[in-house]
């Protein structure tokens, strides 16, 4: 993706046709699934009250392709998301997805290479690590929010936030759990 390039505008009407204002042609979910594909930058934007609804137009393709059978997403982390909603924690986890992602997609040549090399021999060890790492990332984040709160002598920990760090903690053991059942499973 060129990041000196401005995105390209799409305007989206009531009858909830898309316009793609760069090709002056009217395009479909699909199309703007391809273009992120593509790498190409896009905000889209409501043509009556100029709102910016880039990040429900985008959900809308995940939905897309999710009814498509393309099933990216497992239940169990929709249902996590949906729990953060009005959490204390709903201010971090978008920060921690995003710096997550991004981290697997830096690294997915090499996820791509252990996975060929070793698929049901321990092929998610790299994956189970990556997960290790997001979740120290996280933990060293969360513990940033709140320096003023830390118990003496026990650094990362805060009152409130206590069970809030155990929990992620749970879920990240039973995340690890299932990914070794999977792993089992297929050799």
């Amino acid at each position: 993706m060129a990041k000196n390039q401005e995105p390209v505008t799409i305007k989206k009407y009531a009858n909830r046709r898309l316009y793609n204002t760069g090709t002056s042609t009217y395009v479909t979910l699909e199309d703007l699934a391809v273009m992120v594909k593509d790498g190409e930058d896009f905000v889209v934007y409501d043509a009556k009250t100029g709102e910016d609804i880039t990040r429900s137009v985008l959900t809308q393709i995940i939905f897309e392709q999710e009814n498509k059978g393309q099933n990216l997403l497992p239940i169990t982390f929709l249902r996590q998301v949906i729990r953060f909603y009005g959490d204390s924690m709903q201010m971090l986890l978008p920060r921690y997805l995003e710096v997550s992602i991004d981290s697997f997609t830096k690294e997915q040549e090499k996820y791509r290479e252990q996975m060929s090399k070793s698929f049901g021999v321990g092929g998610f060890n790299l994956l189970e690590d990556q997960v290790r790492r997001n979740m120290e990332m996280f933990e060293r984040a969360f513990a940033m929010f709140l320096p003023f709160a830390q118990k003496e002598g026990t650094p990362g920990e805060a009152p409130g936030g206590e069970q809030d760090i155990d929990e992620l903690k749970r879920q990240v053991a039973e995340m690890n759990k299932r990914l070794e059942r999977l792993t089992g499973g297929d050799k």
